[in-house]
């Protein structure tokens, strides 16, 4: 099955968007899902609301939500593993991916989903995660109901066993870095309501989502680039790219969708991360695809840090963050996360 000619869902099943029903065999297996969400003007961004699932301690899902906005606050709640929501939604199938104050939900497969979240998350800035300074006891009520109507066909990596038996050493090691299994990603449209400061009000976003069902042995994780957005007219682009390994090689796949069909992609210009910017960091890009190369012009806004990623990673730096990008005459806010290691920026 080829992804790009294989319709909405990829080349994979509609009912594989559905959630594990109970505890995997495999304990190392996890299941994922979160979305990358943006007021569609810029006013705000929840660069991603996600749940980890793992098999070895399937009744605590490990929950992660971020929120900014463009003058430099920066909200993040990762309470750690907490009790795990039955998957069963009121249909009786395994729709339901939850654990706290977060829930994320399958409407219709590969169409739409639905999240919610009501919780107490730490308020800050992303200057205070940049320089460690982050106050644990300052938090603030945060809500959110949102639905999400795909945009886009699903942009897929199926690295189920069958298709790792034709790949060579390096590409084995960059497909269990993207997971052994396989994950769906879309960009999306939003309709939702939030409340915040004491203030409820509606809005309409755009973004990206992603679900998985996975193993991943990331001890030869080097650090990531990837983007994502969907614009007014239609179009839409994703990036996820390693940087090269002491060879030259490396991972770096992404697609293009224009005029309703997808185009491979493979970035000609990344923006590997090289030091932590709070705000307005060039993170242009160029995807290069069978019409040509896409210049596409960005501009970091509502950005998040995490600085030591574990302890088993100490030094390891994320970014996940909000972008204005522009493709031609087109404008839109997306998304960005990129990871690398403290010693590796400039």
């Amino acid at each position: 099955m080829n992804q790009f000619t294989d319709g909405w869902t990829g080349g994979l099943e509609p009912e594989i968007d559905f959630m594990l029903t109970g505890k995997p065999d495999n304990l190392e297996l996890r299941e994922s899902a979160s979305i990358w969400l943006y007021e569609e003007n810029g006013e705000f961004a929840f660069p991603r609301i996600g749940i980890e699932a793992i098999g070895a301690s399937w009744d605590r899902h490990d929950p992660q939500l971020n929120f900014a906005t463009p003058d430099g606050r920066a909200m993040v709640d990762r309470p750690g593993p907490t009790l795990s929501h039955s998957p069963f939604g009121p249909n009786g199938k395994p729709t339901i991916l939850g654990t706290g104050g977060l829930r994320l939900e399958c409407i219709e497969p590969f169409h739409k989903w639905r999240a919610s979240y009501q919780g107490r998350p730490i308020d800050t800035t992303a200057q205070a995660m940049i320089q460690g300074a982050v106050n644990q006891q300052h938090r603030a009520d945060l809500c959110l109901e949102v639905e999400i109507t795909m945009a886009a066909p699903a942009w897929t990596q199926d690295l189920r066993p069958e298709r790792l038996a034709t790949m060579n050493e390096a590409e084995r090691i960059d497909a269990g870095l993207m997971g052994f299994g396989w994950r769906v990603e879309q960009t999306f449209r939003a309709e939702g309501k939030l409340t915040l400061d004491g203030r409820e009000r509606s809005f309409r976003g755009v973004g990206n989502r992603i679900h998985r069902q996975s193993v991943r042995p990331l001890g030869a994780f080097r650090g990531h680039c990837w983007q994502a957005a969907v614009f007014p007219d239609g179009r839409a682009f994703a990036l996820c790219a390693y940087p090269p390994r002491n060879d030259g090689t490396t991972y770096n796949d992404g697609y293009v969708y224009i005029d309703g069909k997808m185009y491979r992609a493979r970035g000609r210009k990344i923006p590997h991360i090289k030091g932590l910017v709070a705000t307005a960091e060039d993170v242009s890009l160029e995807l290069e695809y069978e019409l040509g190369v896409a210049h596409i012009g960005g501009v970091s806004s509502c950005n998040t840090f995490k600085v030591g990623i574990s302890d088993d990673a100490p030094g390891f730096i994320l970014h996940q963050g909000a972008v204005r990008y522009t493709w031609e005459d087109q404008t839109a806010f997306g998304m960005i996360e990129r990871s690398n290691w403290a010693s590796h920026l400039t």
